[in-house]
């Protein structure tokens, strides 16, 4: 999956596609229709208890938006280093090693 529009973009999209008004949405995610005017343009973060309301609403996978959701968060705050690449390369291998090292710990060897 590759998407490169943000999370705020991401439900304008999806928003319009459907032909529904900002403030219907954001009434279903109990929102001021400004804060999510806000989040659709990027000036505010979406919370993850938005994501079963906004599946269900536009009828997509929680998972593809959650995905969305919290690659904005990396991305945003790796903008701001040096070396991003590296940062997410070492990252990904540190899951690895903590799942591993999780899954061992978690397991027992009752021989």
């Amino acid at each position: 999956m590759t998407v490169k529009e943000s999370f705020g973009e991401h439900i304008k999209r999806l928003r319009e596609e459907h032909k529904l008004p900002l403030r219907k949405v954001a009434s279903v995610l109990d929102l001021d229709p400004s804060t999510l005017s806000k989040i659709e343009r990027g000036e505010r973060t979406a919370n993850k208890e938005m994501l079963p309301l906004l599946a269900e609403l536009f009828s997509k996978n929680e998972k593809e938006l959650s995905l969305i959701l919290f690659s904005d968060k990396v991305a945003y705050q790796l903008m701001e280093e040096e070396n991003p690449n590296e940062i997410l390369k070492v990252a990904e291998e540190k899951i690895q090693y903590l799942k591993n090292k999780n899954a061992k710990q978690g397991s027992l060897n009752l021989k």
